[in-house]
């Protein structure tokens, strides 16, 4: 069962002061594919982020992780900085790039290994280093855009270089937090080939509001509504279902 997981959400509850933000959680995150949360506002979609990468603790359940060639890991219980060692990496909404470096400075920052700014800034990246941020920088759409400032990027192009950032580093998860929010169309749907081709190397857990994002990107759907799940399969099903209809899309997918 779980060479075709790398994820498994086990019974996962959050309790914050009686209130229950999830209950009973369970799902699976299959290997390479793009794997969408999606559910009205206050359904646990960040929750349940927050609870794979450690920055919040579950009340119950717990979270196995499935690398690829290495021994099963238990989550549940380990500190951030060891997750994101693990090959676990997470982008958040708003994003976080040196807006005062260029871009090439940036990806250097985020390599692996390097630990510290004066470090990743005055110890050179090596061939091997350079050659793997050219190439996810062609991925990301942004190879000839090495040498501008970050700060003068437009917002996707930040978003994509802090997706960038994310995969220099070789993660086997990614995590998107709606990573097409104040996108216009074009820039959606070049996020979404983005995501469709990085899927090839890593598994990329998104949450998202933006339907037609979520069409064009996902393999699998979660729908959570007032932290359970509600329903998941792929896309078609998952829109086609009267429940989903009524709590989720019958408020204009928000």
């Amino acid at each position: 069962m779980s060479s075709e997981n790398i994820l498994e959400i086990k019974n996962i509850s959050v309790c914050f002061d009686g209130f229950y933000a999830l209950t009973d959680v369970r799902t699976n995150v299959k290997r390479h594919t793009v794997h969408f949360f999606i559910g009205p506002n206050g359904a646990g979609k960040t929750t349940l982020l927050d609870i794979i990468c450690a920055k919040t603790k579950p009340t119950a359940g717990n979270i196995m992780y499935y690398p690829e060639g290495r021994e099963p890991v238990r989550l549940t219980g380990m500190k951030e900085y060891k997750i994101v060692e693990e090959g676990i990496g997470r982008k958040f909404q708003v994003p976080s790039v040196f807006v005062n470096l260029t871009v090439l400075d940036n990806m250097i920052l985020s390599l692996k290994g390097h630990k510290g700014i004066f470090d990743s800034i005055f110890g050179k990246p090596s061939k091997e280093d350079m050659e793997n941020i050219d190439s996810v920088l062609e991925r990301v759409g942004l190879a000839d855009k090495k040498d501008v400032r970050a700060g003068s990027l437009a917002h996707g192009q930040k978003q994509w270089l802090e997706i960038g950032m994310q995969l220099v580093s070789k993660p086997e998860i990614i995590m998107l937090d709606e990573p097409a929010a104040g996108m216009g169309k074009p820039e959606t749907f070049r996020t979404g080939e983005i995501l469709k081709e990085i899927k090839k190397e890593c598994t990329v857990i998104v949450i998202e509001h933006d339907m037609d994002f979520v069409k064009q990107a996902a393999d699998i759907v979660t729908v959570l509504h007032e932290g359970k799940i509600l329903m998941e399969g792929n896309i078609s099903d998952v829109l086609a279902d009267k429940t989903v209809q009524a709590v989720y899309l019958g408020r204009g997918a928000e």
